[in-house]
């Protein structure tokens, strides 16, 4: 897999997204069942009731017996892809990417494999000024669209609140919903959502982004932070603060992934430093478990 960066350096999201995805689609397995799609699979005995449109005749009047043609087609979902377009979204790392450009690659990703095994692919991206949304479909037009609208998303402001995000959880239709954020926020706001979002629609992959620079703390010295939602300013020695800061950060990460898995969501956390691999193959495991 190409490093992401090397892959933002493409500054060609379509392009981009094939070359992330395509190793995996040499290795896919699609789930097929019967039916009466275009590609043939083998001949059954005709049953009454079976639809004659189906029934070979050609073979019937080669051998005087009555088959039905079966066929085989894929299974197929819907997958919707919802994007946290917070501002602390915009966090860089020391590879240069923020979170939303690898989140931009990961969704970009998923969309391109989703595509191509026949899925309804919808996108929403989620700020505090509304959710653009992407309606599903499956057709190869769809990617276009979604390239666009995540080329075009920047990140600002706080999550949006339940009344702006509650026209996402109005409509009961099942759904794969792949939810990628950093997942900070205010008071459960983000939880809130996935939960209603899993009651309306069923399964729930959640990707937490981290930023290597984050985990590591790699800052030197005294440095100023400025928190990219609510503009506060803090002023630290990070060599001093850095052991305490580590500490803290990881007791937030174990407890953010026990509060996602105890609410049923599948919860995976990625670097920001990473391939895109595992987000990759979480989404295709999971596409699996649904068909």
């Amino acid at each position: 897999m190409l490093a992401p960066e090397t892959l933002h350096a493409l500054r060609n999201l379509p392009l981009a997204a094939k070359q992330a995805a395509e190793g995996f689609l040499a290795g896919q397995h699609r789930s097929r069942r019967r039916g009466t799609g275009l590609e043939f699979s083998q001949y059954r005995p005709y049953q009454p009731g079976d639809d004659l449109r189906r029934l070979d005749w050609r073979l019937a009047a080669r051998s005087d017996r009555y088959y039905i043609r079966e066929s085989e087609v894929e299974t197929s979902l819907l997958v919707h892809l919802l994007l946290d377009a917070s501002a602390s979204m915009n966090h860089r790392d020391d590879n240069g990417l923020t979170k939303l450009d690898y989140a931009r690659l990961v969704l970009a990703s998923m969309a391109y494999l989703a595509t191509n095994q026949g899925d309804a692919v919808a996108l929403s991206i989620l700020r505090p000024e509304g959710v653009q949304h992407l309606p599903p479909r499956a057709e190869s037009r769809q990617l276009p669209r979604l390239y666009n609208l995540l080329e075009k998303t920047e990140a600002g402001g706080l999550f949006p609140t339940s009344a702006i995000l509650a026209p996402l959880t109005a409509r009961r239709q099942r759904a794969l919903t792949v939810f990628v954020s950093d997942l900070y926020e205010e008071e459960a706001e983000m939880e809130r959502l996935l939960t209603r979002l899993q009651a309306v629609a069923g399964e729930v992959l959640v990707l937490h982004l981290v930023a290597q620079n984050e985990v590591t703390f790699s800052y030197r010295g005294s440095i100023t932070f400025e928190d990219l939602e609510t503009g506060q300013i803090l002023q630290l020695d990070a060599d001093q603060q850095r052991a305490a800061y580590q500490q803290n950060h990881q007791e937030w990460l174990r407890a953010t992934a026990q509060s996602a898995r105890r609410h049923g969501f599948d919860y995976h956390q990625l670097s920001t430093a990473d391939p895109l691999d595992q987000a990759l193959r979480e989404f295709l495991r999971r596409r699996e478990t649904q068909l």
